[in-house]
């Protein structure tokens, strides 16, 4: 039976593809030697040509193999948004080592486990950052700790203008433009990035190939520390293509690169599939609204991938008559459902239809994505290329009928092999359903007659802020560490802009009850990645409880939102 999605989908494309049977590095060797003079990378008016690119990458290559980097190491990238980032992000990968990509929010307590679980002895990172992973790796036994640390500072890859269409905002000319003394590694050796990249070695023969391990993203989950999923060449070459593809996607494109490139979404979505196709990348480190509107004109902007609230925020920008937006051919995201006035806006003044998808780390970016020319609003969209996707009733398996919720599965070329080290939980995370296997995303969904997919819940406990998941188990982890807390319990409360925020519910420990919610807080702030703190915290005098001493977090979510269903 031919599934029903199929007739709205894009004439142009095939539903499956083959990938190349080649490592992710191959796709940046070919297009420098096809486009060797082209612009890979814009940040801040200094452009990194293809060939640029392809000779810095190798170089670093080179360097890491000197510090003992072999076939199937991984390499801890820490890094925002910018030049480096992609330069080291290709040099591991050249290098034959795996990408273990981490959010540059993350603190030093949180960084731990980023350098302990993957067993990383050699991370990357820029200036700002450098002390968190030190202070990180410093704290643990000598045999955990890393032995190298290549660090960069930004101006390494750009002059910083202060007048004119490329100045560097004002608000980051201190961040950006500082200039920091190199930190000491206990047991290790700090490595300048400049040094590293004059390396005149050869690097080492690639030998990897699409059935080998290239990134170890991790994720989080309803329990316990951030799992790190191993997603092989062929897993993320194959959404790559098939992300180009779906997007109408050549080597004349012009993408903007705000999304995070430590989130699967701005590694496949992004960046693999714009260095697959030869395109041009103008990075941005983070988010602001006219900055973003003052890069899509100046330069020709042609495709957004975003989280929505970008775009709100953007249209409301007081100078938004001012920027030209007339480039732009798509634009589109996910993380969280585009507002329909918002969608309809975009579409009414720029023809602009906006395209929703969904996907996991676990899928490599996108499962789901609608159609370009055929997109629903506040939808996920159908399958994606290659992708074979149900929703069943979680406990029996079977599948539901239309219009009636259940889990979303969904088997495919992009799936992840497995959570590194956990072999328990990827059995939990597969099921087979008409001998085929198939991953559990743990989210409730339904189709409608057309066979598009709709969001309705989550199985797992999960928080959405602005587009980035925060996971109770893992904030309430690290809460524990505060010596006034003696139980904490996370819950999300509804915010206006972000659709979701985080809330605390706190007991104090005795003699502790003058602790402040401010004071928690600000406690957080110090300890875990921005976005994990709560924005509220509530004390009481214990947390409800079930008959076997579990606290009962769906009693307390009802409490704050009881027309929610978690």
């Amino acid at each position: 039976m031919t599934p029903r999605h199929f007739a709205f989908w894009p004439k142009r494309l095939p539903f499956a593809i083959a990938a190349p049977a080649t490592s992710l590095w191959d796709n940046l060797e070919v297009n420098a030697r096809r486009y060797p003079h082209k612009a890979a990378l814009v940040f801040f008016g200094s452009v990194v040509t293809y060939s640029d690119l392809l000779q810095k990458a190798e170089r670093l290559a080179s360097y890491l193999y000197g510090l003992g980097v072999k076939k199937g190491d991984r390499v801890v990238l820490n890094m925002q948004n910018c030049p480096q980032l992609v330069i080291a992000h290709f040099a591991i990968l050249r290098a034959n080592a795996v990408v273990v990509p981490v959010n540059p929010m993350n603190r030093s307590e949180e960084l731990k486990h980023y350098i302990i679980d993957p067993d990383a002895k050699v991370a990357i990172t820029t200036a700002d950052l450098a002390s968190g992973l030190v202070q990180a790796s410093d704290s643990l036994a000598p045999e955990q700790r890393l032995s190298h640390l290549v660090i960069s500072h930004f101006t390494d890859a750009f002059v910083p203008q202060t007048e004119g269409p490329e100045a560097v905002p004002t608000a980051w000319r201190d961040w950006l433009c500082r200039h920091h003394d190199l930190p000491d590694l206990a047991g290790g050796k700090v490595h300048a990035w400049n040094a590293a990249l004059g390396s005149d070695k050869e690097p080492p023969a690639l030998v990897v190939g699409p059935d080998d391990l290239a990134l170890l993203p991790y994720t989080s989950g309803t329990t316990g520390l951030p799992k790190g999923c191993m997603h092989l060449h062929s897993s993320i070459m194959h959404n790559a293509i098939a992300s180009s593809l779906w997007g109408n996607g050549t080597m004349e494109n012009v993408s903007l690169m705000v999304v995070p490139m430590f989130h699967i979404t701005g590694m496949v979505s992004l960046l693999h599939t714009n260095i697959f196709a030869g395109a041009t990348m103008v990075i941005m480190p983070r988010w602001d609204r006219d900055v973003a509107g003052q890069l899509i004109s100046r330069w020709k902007v042609t495709h957004w991938t975003n989280v929505p609230t970008m775009v709100i925020d953007l249209m409301n920008s007081p100078q938004f008559d001012q920027f030209d937006l007339t480039s732009l051919m798509y634009i589109g995201g996910g993380g969280a459902a585009m507002p329909q006035a918002v969608a309809q806006r975009l579409l009414e003044q720029f023809g602009l239809r906006y395209v929703e998808g969904y996907g996991l780390t676990e899928t490599a970016a996108p499962s789901h994505s609608n159609p370009p020319d055929n997109p629903k609003q506040q939808c996920l969209g159908i399958p994606f290329v290659g992708v074979d996707s149900r929703v069943i009733d979680p406990d029996t398996l079977q599948e539901m009928p239309v219009g009636e919720p259940g889990e979303i599965i969904m088997s495919g070329p992009q799936i992840f092999k497995g959570y590194w080290k956990r072999p328990d939980a990827t059995e939990a995370a597969f099921v087979e359903v008409d001998g085929q296997r198939f991953f559990r995303s743990g989210d409730l969904g339904r189709l409608d007659e057309d066979g598009y997919f709709f969001l309705t819940d989550r199985l797992k406990r999960m928080i959405n802020a602005s587009g980035f998941k925060v996971w109770p188990a893992e904030v309430e982890a690290l809460m524990y560490r505060h010596p006034a807390i003696q139980e904490a319990c996370i819950i999300s409360t509804q915010d206006v802009y972000r659709g979701e925020s985080v809330k605390a519910v706190v007991v104090l420990r005795s003699g502790f009850e003058q602790t402040t919610e401010q004071s928690i807080i600000g406690w957080c702030r110090d300890n875990m990645a921005v976005y994990k703190v709560p924005r509220l915290v509530q004390f009481v005098e214990a947390l409800p409880k079930s008959g076997a001493g579990k606290v009962m977090w769906r009693t307390l979510q009802e409490r704050e939102q009881p027309s929610k269903t978690v």
